[in-house]
């Protein structure tokens, strides 16, 4: 098998010791097996995309000596592909659409009494869910605005016991409620993070997904994703997290980190990536 890793970085803000880490990892992984290094810009949420940040992240990648192979993909060009997995998942009956606003969502937990929570916080009440076929139709044929959620649960009855191999953390197995009915199609833009992620790991034979920690629990998501669209099961590992010094995850808040900003001040290549090891937690 011949290794191929990615560094999917969203060009909302410039990249900081925690995606130099990143980038590094799996750029170097690749390295190591042979094998190759791609890139892909995650665009979709265009509210926050700016263009100069696509030419900034290529350019610090480029700085830190990340040579990536092929040409970078961005999300924006590959909508067919997510409208397509997304039509397959409804043919299945494993989505249905969701019209609730924030407020009614909220409104409903404080009906609840408690908000179901869920490792990333509070899950969705599963409001939609209940609704008949035909008003689902009638309200999709009036224009009303919607997303569209995964069933978690009938999910869960399609694909039978399902289970991921991480390299720091062993064999998983997939609790398909841990996220609840998560948004796969979003209201405003269309795809959502889930579904685009999964689509295009398959699309660019991505052997080896190399991540943060953080993003351990949407991988339940993710590889109920990939069996159900038929599409190939990778390897994960999901690495330890960058943090600053009150031991907070970096965010694109952290100007100060920024690999732009380090390489203003001076610092070589060599001492924002022994920066970025450093304060791995």
């Amino acid at each position: 098998m011949t290794v191929r890793t990615r560094f999917a970085p969203s060009p909302t803000g410039k990249l900081h010791l925690g995606h130099a880490y990143s980038a590094g990892v799996a750029h170097d992984f690749a390295r190591e097996h042979g094998g190759s290094f791609l890139l892909r810009h995650e665009d979709i949420d265009g509210s926050r995309v700016r263009e100069e940040y696509f030419a900034g992240i290529e350019e610090d990648l480029q700085w830190l000596g990340i040579r990536w192979d092929g040409e970078a993909i961005r999300q924006t060009n590959r909508r067919a592909a997510y409208d397509a997995a997304l039509d397959q998942l409804r043919t299945m009956g494993l989505v249905y659409p969701c019209f609730c606003t924030r407020r009614e969502i909220q409104e409903e937990w404080a009906r609840m009494g408690a908000a179901p929570q869920g490792p990333e916080g509070p899950l969705y009440p599963g409001i939609c869910r209940k609704l008949a076929e035909d008003e689902r139709e009638e309200r999709i044929d009036a224009g009303d605005a919607h997303a569209w959620r995964l069933d978690s649960m009938a999910a869960s009855k399609a694909t039978g016991p399902l289970d991921f191999r991480d390299l720091r953390f062993g064999r998983i197995r997939v609790e398909p409620g841990l996220l609840g009915d998560v948004v796969l199609a979003r209201k405003d833009i269309g795809c959502a993070y889930h579904l685009a992620v999964v689509v295009d790991d398959a699309f660019q034979e991505i052997t080896h997904v190399i991540r943060g920690e953080d993003l351990l629990t949407s991988t339940h998501v993710h590889r109920t994703l990939q069996f159900l669209l038929g599409l190939p099961e990778p390897v994960y590992l999901h690495h330890a997290l960058v943090v600053d010094e009150d031991g907070k995850r970096l965010a694109k808040r952290h100007d100060s980190l920024a690999i732009a900003t380090l390489r203003e001040r001076g610092c070589s290549p060599e001492e924002v990536r022994k920066m970025a090891n450093a304060a791995v937690h």
